[in-house]
């Protein structure tokens, strides 16, 4: 554990696992995924009829657990290195065990795979056969790069109109960026705004619980989460309660109301490829460096910390552009 770090004052296992989650501002999906996996890798210990706290396990129980993983439940790598990361944050930041053997375990190997990319006319398409909101969430996400969850977080105060330009804030790694705003979809965005506008004040009007700002924000201005600024650009039409602390209050537009509007505008648009919402990012990458958009442009407008990432999308264009001929063509020829 490192220095400085406050006392734990759960006594429950899980709870601590909770506390020192939200201690390290990890996001709430992340908090989840961690606490199921910690939960899964403590009663398969007990699988034999005798519980164990993991206190009391080591390397061998460590990795006969990612070995079921692998072998029985035939996870795949990412899964495989989510659960080990959270076997390890278990053991490191919860329990204080810096032990040789935790850096002796190996991840599996990242398998790096072509992406799916849809051409221009395909992305039109797909566009056209999509409605409302979600339309909105897809044009913006292709129009800009964004990830899914990046475009739903969108906050009003951070679409600058002037400057065409689009803050996206706390982004994967914790970092900021700062993409385009399509002309094109200006309008449509300020018609958005607006209708979001209705939805602040009706809140306002009903004395509801401001929207979810960062925690530290919240203990500093706490009126923060209930001005106009940090309202959603894309709000849910329902109020939820917070599962962290229980107030009600308006999320963000639920991100499968996109995911299931994209998968319904696929066959209508007749695509047989894969395509999900992160492909509509894929796309836009590649048909940036299609127009002769430079490939470090690019890694900064989504986000890339390493350039290698960037450079996956240079071999779909190789390929798609038939740059090296086929000797079957000059066979035949």
């Amino acid at each position: 554990m490192k220095p400085g770090t406050p006392a734990l004052q759960s006594t429950r296992l899980l709870d601590q696992m909770r506390e020192r989650i939200r201690y390290l501002h990890y996001s709430l999906s992340t908090e989840q995924v961690y606490l199921y996996w910690v939960r899964f890798f403590i009663r398969w210990s007990g699988r034999g009829g005798v519980m164990q706290h993991p206190r009391d396990m080591g390397t061998a129980q460590v990795e006969a657990f990612l070995s079921m993983l692998a072998t029985e439940r035939k996870v795949s790598a990412s899964t495989h290195n989510q659960a080990l990361s959270a076997v390890l944050f278990l053991y490191r930041e919860v329990l204080g065990v810096e032990l040789p053997w935790l850096n002796g375990i190996h991840r599996p190997a990242h398998q790096r795979r072509i992406p799916s990319v849809l051409t221009k006319d395909e992305v039109a398409g797909l566009l056209a056969q999509m409605d409302g909101p979600a339309a909105l969430v897809a044009k913006l996400l292709y129009g800009t790069g964004m990830r899914l969850m990046e475009g739903m977080r969108l906050r009003i105060k951070d679409v600058d109109f002037d400057r065409h330009a689009i803050i996206v804030r706390e982004a994967k790694g914790g970092k900021d960026r700062v993409v385009m705003l399509p002309r094109s979809l200006a309008p449509a965005l300020r018609k958005q705004m607006l209708a979001a506008r209705g939805q602040w004040e009706a809140d306002r009007q009903a004395q509801r619980g401001g929207v979810e700002v960062p925690h530290a924000l919240d203990v500093k201005y706490p009126k923060v989460g209930h001005s106009w600024g940090w309202f959603w650009m894309f709000p849910s039409p329902t109020l939820s309660v917070d599962p962290r602390s229980g107030v009600q209050r308006r999320h963000h537009l639920y991100e499968d109301r996109v995911q299931r509007a994209l998968k319904k505008a696929v066959p209508l648009a007749g695509i047989c490829k894969p395509v999900s919402v992160h492909t509509l990012r894929h796309s836009f990458a590649t048909h940036l460096l299609q127009g002769g958009t430079d490939i470090r442009t690019v890694q900064e407008l989504l986000g890339h910390s390493d350039v290698s990432t960037t450079m996956i999308y240079t071999h779909v264009i190789k390929v798609a552009a038939g740059g090296t001929a086929s000797p079957l063509d000059a066979l035949l020829a």
